[in-house]
C-alpha cells in the first residue's frame, strides 16, 4: 500500500503568538519539589501528634463554646501541655514511621527498576473537634509505565512487606511494654454512659498470637481502653491498613501481587468476584423483609443507585448492572431471612465506592506477562496469608 505524502510543516514565525510553555511547561525545580514533600511530611507529623494525644487524654484541640452567645465558636481549648504532646508523639512517630517505610518500600524498588516515581506525599487530616488519627495515609505517583508482571508483583510487594516488618516490632514493644500492676476493670474507669459512645478496635488474628507470646494477662488493656495505649493503637492501625493495601482488589497492593501470581485474565476475573463479595458483606443486614416501609424508602432507594454506581464499571451494559445490583440484595435478603441478626459493616461501603469509582477493580496487562520465579510465588502466597492474618471483616466498633 503506498504511502500519503506528508503535508509541508508550516514555518515557526506562522505562529507567533502561541504560548508553547501551555503545552510543556518545565518542571518545577527540584528543590521546592522537594520541599512540598517535607512540608506535607511535618504538617501531617503535627496532625498525627495532635490526634494521638487527643486520643490518649479524651480531650479535644479545639471546644464549642456559647457563653451567654446564641452563636456557637469553636476556640482553642488550650490544653496541650508538653507531657501531653509527648504522649501524643509516642503515637505519631511508630505510626508514620510504619506508613514512610511502606510508601519508601515502593519508592526504592521502583528505583531498582528504573521506574520515576515521586516521593512520598504525606496527606494530613485533622479537625480538632472530633477523633482522627491525623492523616488519611500517603501515596507516591509512579510517572513511568511497568512493563513486567514481576515489576508490578515487586513494586506492589515491597510496601506492604516493609511495612509489615516495621509494625510487628511496634506491637512486640508495646506488648512488652505495658505499664506495671493489675489493670482495674474497665467498668471502674468509665461510667456506663460513655462506654455504650466508646471506639473499639478489633482484634486480628495476628494481634492476638502477638498478645499471648508477648504480653502480661493481668496487664493487657481492655479493647475499650485500647486508644490510651499510643504504641498499641499505633501497631493495631498500621496492621489495619496493611490489610487494607493488601485486598486482592483492582491496583491495590495486594491487587498487584495477586495479578502477579495469577496474570491478566485469570486475576481480573477473580477480582470482580472479590469485589462483588466486598460490597455484598459491606451491606447485609441494613435492609431486611422486615425493615419498614419507610426504611425502604428513604434508605432503599439510596441504596440502590449506590450498587449501581460501584457495579457499573464491573459489567459491560446497564442491563447486566441492574441484574447485578437486584442479585446482590435478593442474595443479602435470603441470607438474613435465614440467619437473623447477621449484619456486615456498612463501614466498608465508602471503600467500595472509591475502589468501584475512582480506583477501578481491574488490573491493566502488562507487555511482558512471563510467570513468576517459584521463589517470587511462595513470597506472594505468604503475603496473601499474612493479608488473613491482619484483616479483619469489622476494624471498628
Amino acid at each position: 500500500m503506498p504511502s500519503l505524502p506528508l503535508p509541508d510543516a508550516p514555518a515557526p514565525e506562522a505562529f507567533p503568538e502561541i504560548e508553547f510553555d501551555r503545552y510543556e511547561r518545565p518542571a518545577a525545580p527540584r528543590w521546592l519539589r522537594y520541599a512540598l514533600h517535607l512540608l506535607l511530611f511535618l504538617v501531617t507529623l503535627a496532625t498525627t501528634t495532635i490526634a494521638g494525644a487527643e486520643w490518649m487524654t479524651d480531650k479535644f484541640f479545639f471546644t464549642l463554646y456559647s457563653i451567654d452567645d446564641p452563636r456557637m465558636t469553636f476556640r482553642a481549648s488550650g490544653w496541650l501541655t508538653q507531657a501531653e504532646i509527648l504522649r501524643g508523639l509516642w503515637f505519631s512517630l511508630p505510626f508514620l514511621g510504619v506508613l514512610t517505610i511502606h510508601e519508601f518500600g515502593h519508592y526504592f524498588t521502583a528505583r531498582y527498576y528504573r521506574v520515576r516515581a515521586t516521593l512520598p506525599y504525606y496527606i494530613p487530616f485533622f479537625t480538632g473537634a472530633f477523633n482522627t488519627i491525623g492523616t488519611f495515609g500517603a501515596v507516591i505517583r509512579i510517572k513511568d509505565r511497568i512493563f513486567s508482571r514481576k515489576e508490578f508483583f515487586d513494586i506492589g510487594l515491597a510496601g506492604p512487606l516493609a511495612g509489615f516488618l516495621v509494625a510487628v516490632p511496634v506491637l512486640i514493644y508495646g506488648f512488652t511494654h505495658l505499664p506495671p500492676g493489675p489493670r482495674l476493670p474497665i467498668e471502674a474507669l468509665y461510667p456506663p454512659e460513655q462506654l455504650a459512645n466508646t471506639l473499639t478496635l478489633s482484634r486480628p488474628l495476628l494481634y492476638q498470637l502477638l498478645e499471648y507470646w508477648f504480653a502480661d494477662p493481668a496487664r493487657l488493656p481492655h479493647p475499650l481502653e485500647l486508644t490510651h495505649y499510643p504504641v498499641l493503637l499505633a501497631g493495631s492501625l498500621a496492621l489495619f491498613f496493611t490489610a487494607l493495601n493488601l485486598l486482592p482488589i483492582g491496583q491495590l497492593d495486594g491487587g498487584h501481587i495477586l495479578y502477579g501470581l495469577l496474570g491478566f485474565r485469570r486475576f481480573n476475573r477473580l477480582s470482580v468476584v472479590f469485589f462483588v463479595g466486598f460490597i455484598f458483606y459491606a451491606g447485609l443486614g441494613l435492609f431486611t423483609l422486615h425493615s419498614s416501609r419507610e426504611a425502604w424508602l428513604y434508605g432503599g432507594i439510596p441504596y440502590a443507585l449506590y450498587l449501581f454506581l460501584v457495579f457499573r464499571r464491573v459489567v459491560p451494559t446497564v442491563r447486566r448492572t441492574l441484574l447485578l445490583a437486584l442479585s446482590v440484595v435478593a442474595a443479602q435478603l435470603a441470607l438474613t431471612l435465614a440467619v437473623p441478626g447477621i449484619f456486615g459493616n456498612p463501614g466498608w461501603l465508602v471503600f467500595g465506592l472509591l475502589l468501584g469509582r475512582f480506583m477501578g477493580i481491574f488490573h491493566p496487562p502488562a507487555p511482558d506477562e512471563r510467570p513468576l520465579s517459584a521463589g517470587r510465588k511462595v513470597v506472594g502466597w505468604l503475603m496473601l496469608a499474612i493479608f488473613v492474618l491482619c484483616f479483619s471483616p469489622s476494624p471498628f466498633g
